[in-house]
């Protein structure tokens, strides 16, 4: 058996959604919304399944997904990517994060990480033969501090891996932060594998800034998008990564051996949904951040304490004000007996975790919010 995979649980995500249907529970767990998507990309990819070419594609994604792509980041984010050179297709972006890292981290190779961390970058980076040294972020800012990143980058360093927005703390990094973290990656000569899948989403009038763009990343970033974040289509699995050619090169040599290519059809759907108009775009983040507010409200009126959300699809609940400092047991109780399904936040750390954080979904219709709303009633009256 592979150490790095033999003993590994079952993630939270697959655990609490399990739960939610064993107990009829309201899943305000896992991160999907509960609407099928964008009417006119669906029906695309319905129309190219029918009419269009269902053998293999290029292993580096159509060339007219990957001129999309580049069109989209060059309009968006102000990137000037070559499509040919700079731009493959993978099967979603844990593929891409998996092609990035089997491929640039050599053993011994030393890698920061940042807690909370998606949940697939330390076994994967332990695969490669990767050292992982992870910096624990405080809530409830999740702020990078010079102290820390001084103590866990070295001339070891080959990579650092940034999600931003970071989920699950649904926060964005400042300009000051990025700025920070490249800093230190040009002094140390380090590889920023950028997982950005939540890009799109962030609120309040933000734009989200990308770390290559910053002074000294543009040729060592590896960037990844996610077309499944970008339009609600977690089930699409297609994800983009976007590097200066010599980096692209090593993670297409680990992609060809992965997933090798992606379903044409969602391929030519996803190519015609980046081209969408700005207003498109605009009223998605408006229509999350409504949802946000209306559960963020529900929440305060029942007496939860809720930390600030800036981007993605989660907000999270401070349970230590209702006396838990349990957020495992707490989640299993709140799905067991009030029928509601979250995730415990602990579950994103490797050590030393955030115990009484609790994060929850608002990817939601209204009906479902409210519901869930009015089964969480009980939990406060309960804990007073």
């Amino acid at each position: 058996m592979n150490s790095v995979f033999a003993d590994l649980p079952t993630t939270v995500f697959t655990v609490m959604s399990a739960l939610a249907r064993e107990c009829g529970a309201i899943n305000l767990g896992q991160g999907f919304p509960d609407d099928p998507g964008p009417e006119d990309v669906r029906r695309k990819a319905a129309e190219a399944v029918l009419d269009g070419d269902n053998q293999y594609p290029p292993m580096m994604g159509l060339p007219l997904l990957r001129q999309a792509i580049a069109t989209h980041y060059a309009h968006h984010q102000g990137l000037d990517l070559d499509p040919q050179a700079e731009v493959m297709v993978t099967s979603g972006a844990t593929e891409a994060i998996a092609a990035a890292l089997l491929a640039l981290i050599a053993p011994g190779d030393e890698v920061v990480l940042f807690a909370p961390l998606y949940d697939a970058y330390l076994p994967l980076v332990r695969q490669a033969g990767g050292i992982a040294r992870i910096v624990n972020l405080s809530p409830p800012h999740f702020r990078l501090d010079a102290d820390a990143l001084d103590q866990a980058f070295s001339d070891r360093t080959k990579l650092v891996v940034l999600n931003n927005p970071l989920n699950p703390s649904a926060t964005t990094f400042s300009q000051a932060d990025l700025s920070l973290l490249a800093e230190v990656c040009v002094r140390h000569d380090v590889i920023a594998v950028c997982d950005e899948v939540w890009e799109h989403i962030v609120f309040d009038g933000a734009r989200h800034v990308p770390l290559m763009a910053l002074p000294g990343m543009r040729d060592r970033t590896v960037k990844i998008g996610s077309a499944g974040k970008i339009f609600g289509l977690t089930g699409w699995k297609v994800g983009f990564v976007m590097a200066a050619p010599p980096l692209l090169k090593v993670v297409a040599n680990a992609h060809q051996f992965l997933t090798f290519t992606t379903p044409p059809c969602l391929q030519e759907a996803v190519a015609y949904g980046l081209g969408k108009d700005d207003a498109y775009f605009t009223a998605m983040r408006a229509r999350l951040a409504r949802s946000r507010d209306r559960l963020s409200a529900g929440l305060r009126e029942r007496g939860f304490t809720v930390l600030p959300s800036s981007g993605t699809y989660f907000l999270n609940v401070d349970i230590a004000p209702l006396g838990w400092t349990d957020d495992i047991a707490f989640c299993e109780r709140l799905v067991r007996t009030h029928g509601v399904a979250a995730i415990p936040v602990s579950a994103f750390y490797a050590d030393s975790p955030v115990c009484h954080l609790v994060r929850l979904c608002f990817a939601k219709r209204d009906a479902t919010l409210d519901a869930a709303l009015d089964r969480l009633d009980a939990v406060v009256r309960r804990a007073a």
